[in-house]
């Protein structure tokens, strides 16, 4: 009885009292992206793979103070600092690629 009710309330709004974002053709909305909120949302996104690639580095960091002298510990924690800071050199450089691929739109 409840969802009859709703349904009666929201197919009596006029169509101008609803706000929807423009559809296309196909069905789907078209969502208005420029190449700021691009740019932000990939900013975003580096900062986050930066951040893990600084968290794995200080973790692998400590692993290799409390490895007492074991070569298999500080061999494991030294390959985790290589990999993370291989990863942040990654991400480092996407940035600035996507950086100059939007600038250029």
């Amino acid at each position: 009885m409840m969802i009859n009710n709703l349904i009666t309330v929201l197919a009596a709004k006029k169509p101008d009292t609803i706000t929807a974002e423009p559809i296309k053709a196909d069905g789907l909305p078209d969502i208005a992206a420029n190449s700021a909120t691009m740019a932000d949302i990939l900013g975003i996104v580096f900062s986050i793979l930066g951040a893990l690639a600084l968290l794995i580095i200080v973790i692998s960091g400590l692993r290799y103070i409390l490895a007492g002298g074991d070569p298999q510990r500080t061999a494991k924690a030294k390959q985790g600092i290589i990999y993370a800071l291989v990863g942040l050199a990654i991400a480092i450089s996407a940035r600035a690629i996507v950086a100059f691929v939007v600038n250029r739109l």
